[in-house]
């Protein structure tokens, strides 16, 4: 059996005094991310990264939603601020209010969400749905965290290429396969490397390492 030890470092005293400044500085920018920016915080890694997960787990597309900016928290969205489907351009900028649909209840709850035929289920809000003229039959929604905070969450689909209004369900001939404990791990553990990632950006960022 390989051992191995473990690496003991600790941190600079000069460092440690400085900390209260960088974590002021690091929740100020980190609060001015916005739906509309946060592409431009993520590097080719970081979206690859989601490119691949949502590829492996077999959705459709795949879509990270921040908080907008709004200041009172109950005219407060989710907005889709990255889409990988073919109907990206659309769905980019959707707003979901925070009292509506699984993605705010996630977020809320700070809970991931797995489920097929979504549809049916009477939290879901159609109205993405209805904008694109297809209906999400499954579902994973999970929280994502950057700077020790909820921010958003990710979320990936299955879709059929119809549109199911309420009280209307039109049967399906080979419907997607539907989304497994597994898959949702795997998107759990995309969350948490698209946390790292970003925090090491804005980290990067504040004491510039990196020239860019």
């Amino acid at each position: 059996m390989n051992s191995s030890t473990r690496a003991n470092f600790l941190p600079n005293q000069q460092f440690v005094q400085l900390r209260p400044i960088l974590q002021d500085h690091l929740t100020k920018i980190a609060n001015a991310i916005t739906p509309s920016n946060f592409v431009s915080i993520c590097d080719r890694v970081a979206l690859q990264l989601l490119q691949n997960s949502f590829e492996q787990v077999g959705a459709s597309e795949g879509s990270i939603w921040l908080l907008d900016s709004a200041k009172h928290s109950e005219a407060r969205n989710l907005v889709v601020a990255y889409n990988t489907g073919p109907n990206a351009k659309k769905i980019q900028g959707f707003k979901q209010p925070l009292n509506k649909g699984i993605v705010s209840l996630t977020l809320a709850t700070e809970q991931a969400f797995v489920e097929n035929n979504v549809y049916k289920n009477a939290k879901y809000s159609p109205i993405l749905d209805r904008n694109v003229g297809r209906t999400t039959h499954a579902m994973i929604v999970v929280p994502l965290y950057f700077l020790n905070q909820v921010r958003g969450v990710i979320s990936c689909v299955q879709l059929l290429d119809v549109l199911i209004e309420k009280g209307k369900v039109i049967p399906i001939e080979n419907p997607p396969s539907g989304f497994t404990p597994s898959d949702l791990g795997v998107i759990e553990t995309t969350a948490a490397a698209m946390r790292n990632l970003i925090d090491y950006r804005l980290v990067d960022t504040t004491i510039g390492w990196t020239r860019h």
